[in-house]
């Protein structure tokens, strides 16, 4: 299990797994083989959405009404000959929207599809849904849990500010003082997503003002121009011109 505060970064951990390991057609066999499937957990542990998903997002949707059961049977057929080796689930801290019986039933499938298609199972939420998770002590015995924590004042922070900047393409060179380092620090909260928007944020400005660099007096000067809502921006996206 991968925790951690919203807009850290699990969602693009995720994504960058399964990029690595992308489908492959298998022309020799007429076969398509998926070593890493990702998924989102439905917005309530509900079975029957999760399953639908899945078998849409491989391209075997079911259409008309069917029991969780047949579709349970069908994922299993397409999972198997997919040759799947890792299921990943993303935003499963949506199971904590539905009831505790609720919660338990989603935890038993997903624990029942790791079993029966021996695959890894890796789960990705926010730290609200470790309590959640480790309430079924058999899957919660079989997950290793990594937590990602916030960005500190350190050496670490310092490179990805440093990298950041370099992949804006700015034609000057930046060259922040450790005091900038902490005003970026202080205003993103230490957020992978909020640094990602400020330092794009900035490097606009730069490129707008003809100083093609981010100065000092740019950072300390800078002000967030989201609403509340925008601290969850997709990391994806702050880093789309990149």
């Amino acid at each position: 299990m991968v925790y951690g505060s919203s807009g850290i970064g699990k969602t693009m951990i995720a994504k960058r797994m399964a990029s690595k390991y992308p489908t492959q057609y298998k022309s020799d066999l007429g076969i398509t083989k998926t070593p890493v499937l990702l998924l989102q957990a439905p917005p309530a542990p509900d079975e029957r959405r999760f399953y639908q998903h899945l078998l849409s997002t491989i391209g075997a949707p079911m259409w008309g009404r069917r029991t969780v059961s047949e579709l349970e049977v069908r994922a299993l057929n397409h999972l198997r000959d997919m040759d799947l080796k890792m299921l990943m689930i993303d935003e499963v801290h949506n199971l904590l929207a539905g009831s505790y019986r609720e919660q338990r039933r989603f935890l038993n499938m997903l624990r029942f599809l790791a079993n029966e298609l021996s695959v890894s199972l890796v789960v990705f939420g926010v730290n609200e849904a470790l309590d959640a998770v480790r309430g079924d002590d058999q899957l919660a015995r079989r997950l290793d849990e990594h937590f990602l924590p916030l960005w500190e004042d350190d050496v670490e922070f310092s490179r990805l500010i440093q990298t950041l900047i370099a992949a804006m393409a700015l034609e000057k060179p930046s060259g922040l003082t450790v005091a900038s380092l902490r005003t970026i620090l202080k205003v993103t909260g230490g957020v992978t997503s909020r640094v990602f928007i400020m330092i794009k944020s900035l490097a606009i400005d730069a490129i707008h003002s003809g100083e093609e660099r981010i100065t000092d007096e740019a950072v300390a000067t800078w002000r967030p121009t989201w609403n509340k809502h925008a601290w969850t921006v997709p990391l994806e996206t702050a880093v789309e011109a990149e």
